[in-house]
């Protein structure tokens, strides 16, 4: 008789992010405009220093965000920031924590 060894796989500690689970809390974060990606101006502010950043609304939110669907709307034409910020990396799993209460 030969026995079969099932592999043990590790159990994730923490939920997978995927777009349905995703509160969009990168989207609180300061954006730098440093390469041009086509934001449309309505969407661009000047910080103090007179750099280009994503507006973002009194709430602190991106003002580009569709707070019903929590989506961006320009989102073929995000800046480069954005578009480096990967869902479930380290960067985004602190973002997380941050705003934990989004999540229950």
């Amino acid at each position: 008789m030969t026995t079969t060894l099932i592999p043990l796989l590790p159990v994730a500690t923490e939920p997978a992010v995927t777009c349905s689970t995703c509160a969009a809390c990168c989207c609180q974060l300061e954006v730098m405009l440093i390469t041009d990606t086509g934001v449309p101006e309505r969407f661009i502010d000047v910080d103090d220093w007179g750099g280009e950043v994503m507006l973002r609304l009194d709430d602190g939110w991106c003002a580009a965000l569709d707070r019903d669907s929590m989506l961006c709307t320009i989102y073929d034409r995000r800046p480069l920031i954005c578009r480096e910020f990967e869902t479930g990396s380290d960067e985004c799993m602190n973002e997380r924590q941050g705003i934990a209460s989004a999540y229950i």
